[in-house]
């Protein structure tokens, strides 16, 4: 991961990059609202693990407008409905690492994760190993959760 990290970082937004591009495997966005999107994290903790990130590209959620912020928090429901159905999670994690100090890998352009959890899921690998293990591939999820996606879906 430490090699990835160091090696593969781009020049710009790679929220903003993937807006640009069609939606698919390659970009990765399952659903584009009238002022958030929902794309699934590249380097996922585990399957299912998703984003809502704004169009806006702000570094935090106080500069968003109220809509934005309502948009994202109505994506975000969604996104849970969604991995409930695909993937049966015990519980989620849902947060945002807004500032560097906070964690941000991508502290330029706010976004909120949600991430399915199961019982007894963590493991070693990811605090000892800096290694994530993944019982399913990206491509595979991408198109799970893009299947899923309710195609009546509205924005706030």
């Amino acid at each position: 991961m430490t090699y990835i990290e160091n090696h593969l970082r781009e020049e710009g937004c790679i929220f903003c990059k993937a807006l640009s591009k069609e939606d698919g495997p390659d970009n990765l966005i399952v659903f584009r609202g009238k002022r958030a999107f929902v794309i699934l994290n590249r380097y996922p903790y585990t399957s299912g693990h998703l984003m809502v990130v704004p169009f806006a590209h702000e570094e935090t959620l106080e500069t968003l407008d109220p809509e934005t912020r309502a948009e994202m928090m109505e994506l975000t429901t969604q996104c849970m409905s969604v991995l409930r159905g695909i993937y049966h999670p015990h519980a989620f994690n849902i947060g945002a690492n807004i500032g560097e100090a906070a964690g941000a890998g991508v502290k330029e352009h706010v976004h909120i994760h949600i991430v399915p959890r199961w019982s007894g899921d963590t493991n070693f690998m990811s605090t000892l190993a800096e290694t994530r293990v993944l019982p399913e591939a990206l491509d595979k999820t991408y198109r799970r959760v893009k299947e899923a996606w309710p195609a009546n879906t509205t924005s706030a």
